[in-house]
């Protein structure tokens, strides 16, 4: 009967202290769900890989896990996470969110950005806690467009298949051929180029002798001038100013004679047309008379006019 007792007492005190250590453990989970700090994250991309329990790191190093992962109702083009991050950690003004994805398909949540000084970010967002802002993820961004990325790849490679049709490889080698003649022609012409070369730094050499010349006859002429012109142009200014004086006094003798002129020109000119009208009609008769002693003879200027025949 003891015996029982003693079991009943060992079984009642060992179930007391899996309560107690069951009770324990429910109060350090609760502890330590006190000194974490609540964030949501929403994202406009796919969170593949990503789930409850995911790990939350900071610059590489873990600071929290997820906590909820759900479209947002209100938007649900949008996926909104919520993590929860130690109070330790800073989350400032200018920390960035992104989801880091890998080869296993286990994505988590990367944090960046945090600036020394910054304030924390306080402010409560739509669903009663702060909120982390996103940036496009790296390899989780190309990981999460894979799909698209081997689209575009398989349209390439037909595109490149179109390019690189018969017709085209055809007209490629005709290129390369006509390529390859040309160079060989290029590489036969060689030594005549280097003839040629040869020949035009010969040219060039007499061009420089023969302007060298040329530039030697310039300044003997500029000597030339410089000595002899002064004297030319001392006898060209004088001729120059004779000159001037002579059509001075042209002018002057023009305007004293201008009266004369004037009076020739208003009483002299009408007689003398008048008497050359005169000449003119004397000239006429004497031409006509000496037609007619052509014509008739000197007998012509006694006779005189022929009556007209009577008829009756």
């Amino acid at each position: 009967m003891e015996t029982r007792a003693n079991h009943v007492w060992v079984g009642a005190v060992t179930l007391v202290l899996l309560v107690a250590a069951v009770a324990f453990a429910l109060w350090l989970a609760r502890l330590n769900e006190g000194t974490q700090n609540e964030f949501d994250i929403f994202f406009k991309q796919s969170v593949d890989g990503l789930a409850k329990g995911s790990e939350v790191a900071y610059s590489g190093v873990p600071v929290g896990q997820v906590s909820q992962i759900q479209l947002w109702p209100k938007d649900p083009s949008f996926v909104r996470v919520r993590i929860r991050v130690d109070n330790k950690v800073p989350i400032t003004v200018g920390t960035t969110a992104t989801v880091q994805g890998s080869f296993t398909g286990v994505s988590d949540i990367q944090l960046e950005g945090a600036a020394k000084g910054a304030p924390p970010i306080v402010e409560v967002g739509p669903e009663g806690v702060p909120v982390i802002p996103t940036k496009p993820g790296g390899f989780g961004e190309i990981l999460a467009n894979a799909p698209l990325l081997m689209e575009r790849l398989a349209t390439l490679t037909e595109n490149l298949n179109q390019l690189l049709s018969e017709e085209n490889r055809r007209s490629i080698t005709g290129i390369l051929a006509n390529t390859d003649k040309m160079t060989k022609d290029i590489s036969q012409a060689t030594p005549e180029l280097r003839a040629t070369m040869v020949e035009l730094h010969g040219t060039l050499a007499q061009a420089t002798q023969t302007l060298a010349a040329f530039q030697g006859v310039a300044d003997k002429a500029d000597e030339l001038l410089g000595s002899e012109g002064n004297s030319l142009a001392a006898q060209l200014r004088a001729t120059l100013a004779s000159a001037q004086r002579s059509m001075d006094q042209f002018d002057v003798t023009m305007k004293h004679a201008q009266p004369a002129l004037d009076q020739v020109s208003n009483q002299t000119l009408p007689a003398a047309e008048a008497a050359i009208r005169d000449l003119r009609a004397t000239s006429k008769a004497l031409r006509n008379v000496t037609e007619k002693i052509d014509d008739q003879g000197a007998a012509a200027l006694l006779k005189g006019q022929k009556l007209p025949d009577y008829k009756p």
